[in-house]
């Protein structure tokens, strides 16, 4: 229901589900001055409605947002910052309530020390959670994530990460490759980051991607790629093969988009040693 809300109700703050809109979310809910007990917030594209709730939609506010961020950082330190920030960008619906509430126990003053140490209670443990899922899924693509040279000299890499993190991972890149024409491509959400040579990177959105078919690749890619894939298969020992092995510690759900475990003559993944 949306009407006017009474002692009783418990109220939904329904928001974008990025960084930005979750903090505005935040931001809104304590100028509500009401219980925090009596409120939550869910991403927009949560389809679970509750009974006896009054839903207000929050429109993403960058000044709002802001303004919470600095607050978190100066409150609770760079370490519970980067955690609230990974957990944000988490697939988990559940993620914008459990981001609220851990502000909301770190600003009420119950708790003493480190704020993400308090794991008995339920949402910092959630974020924990989240954060930790979305951290290894970062460590994993810092080392995953291919990227092949187009004829017109930009480097392009594609995946599909479960979480949303590739403006956490721009930085890494941007780093290693500043004097690089470079893009990353996030295929479950269909848009662009893209790295100027020399410049500072930055996030595309709402453009029709290239389909894999539209890029044409260098003349020495396709040699680079081959090389490669002996090499790896070179250095193999068939005796010592463990396929169980190999699967922890590289995820199949990352093979689709590395060179080495594609097979160029079907189109498949295969292990190359």
């Amino acid at each position: 229901m949306k009407e006017k809300d009474s002692v009783y109700e418990n109220i939904i703050l329904n928001c974008e589900g990025s960084i930005e809109g979750i903090l505005t979310a935040v931001y809104e809910a304590y100028a509500l001055r009401k219980e925090h007990e009596r409120i939550h917030i869910e991403v927009a594209d949560t389809e679970n409605y509750r009974l006896f709730c009054v839903y207000k939609e929050v429109g993403t506010d960058a000044v709002k947002s802001g303004k919470v961020l600095r607050t978190i950082y100066r409150r609770f330190g760079e370490e519970a910052y980067t955690q609230l920030c990974q957990a944000m960008v988490s697939f988990d619906t559940a993620r914008a309530d459990a981001v609220y509430h851990t502000i909301v126990t770190g600003l009420s003053g119950r708790y003493r020390g480190k704020l993400m140490d308090h794991l008995s209670n339920p949402y910092v443990h959630k974020v924990f959670e989240l954060s930790r899922n979305t951290g290894i899924e970062i460590h994993h693509l810092m080392g995953f994530l291919r990227f092949r040279e187009l004829r017109q000299g930009v480097l392009l890499a594609r995946y599909a990460p479960e979480n949303d993190i590739t403006a956490m991972l721009m930085p890494h890149f941007a780093n290693r490759l500043p004097e690089e024409n470079f893009a990353i491509y996030d295929e479950n959400r269909q848009y662009y980051a893209v790295h100027p040579k020399g410049k500072q990177w930055y996030l595309v959105r709402d453009i029709l991607p290239f389909s894999r078919e539209q890029e044409i690749y260098s003349e020495s890619e396709a040699e680079y790629q081959m090389l490669y894939r002996h090499f790896c298969r070179t250095i193999s020992i068939e005796e010592r093969r463990n396929l169980e092995l190999q699967r922890n510690m590289l995820p199949l759900r990352f093979r689709a988009y590395m060179a080495e475990m594609h097979d160029p003559h079907n189109g498949n993944t295969a292990l190359c040693w």
